[in-house]
């Protein structure tokens, strides 16, 4: 009985295996807030702001002057502080902030912080460069050609008679 239930068991794991799993959605643009060629030559951006409860909305707004206007609140939107999300100019705008999140303070701020990977990115590959690699095994060539040999010694044996 102990078999018996083992495979059905077995059997059972297959059949889980087998059902097609549920596609899992991309992220996407909520309607109306991408932003095309046109109005992004006209200073157009797309802002995500991050509200105080943590809720995000998304809304197509115009730099004017490197300010936008948010809340009837002017907020900074110089060059540095614009993302790009699939060719789609951004901005991550926190409610609770004057200033627009920027990756290049945030990259900064980990370089002096000690939190960045670019050390680590660095000595992983210079530890992989200099990691003691294997013997190297013989490339194909030159077991045809030892083969070849081989075979070239054992036919000039048969044909001289073995003597």
């Amino acid at each position: 009985m102990g078999l018996q239930e083992e495979i059905k068991e077995l059997k059972s794991l297959i059949q889980e295996q087998d059902k097609p799993k549920p596609k899992t959605k991309k992220f996407r643009l909520p309607f109306g807030t991408k932003v095309g060629k046109a109005q992004s030559k006209k200073n157009y951006v797309t802002v995500m702001k991050i509200n105080d409860n943590g809720e995000v909305t998304f809304k197509k707004t115009q730099i004017d002057e490197q300010t936008i206007l948010e809340d009837g609140i002017p907020r900074l939107a110089a060059a540095n502080y614009v993302l790009r999300y699939k060719k789609n100019p951004m901005i991550i705008l926190p409610s609770w902030s004057v200033t627009p999140f920027s990756p290049a303070e945030s990259y900064e701020k980990s370089l002096n912080d000690g939190s960045n990977t670019k050390g680590y990115q660095i000595l992983l590959n210079k530890m992989l460069k200099e990691q003691i690699s294997g013997k190297k095994q013989i490339s194909g060539i030159v077991k045809w050609i030892l083969g070849i040999g081989l075979l070239a010694l054992i036919g000039y044996a048969f044909m001289s008679g073995g003597t």
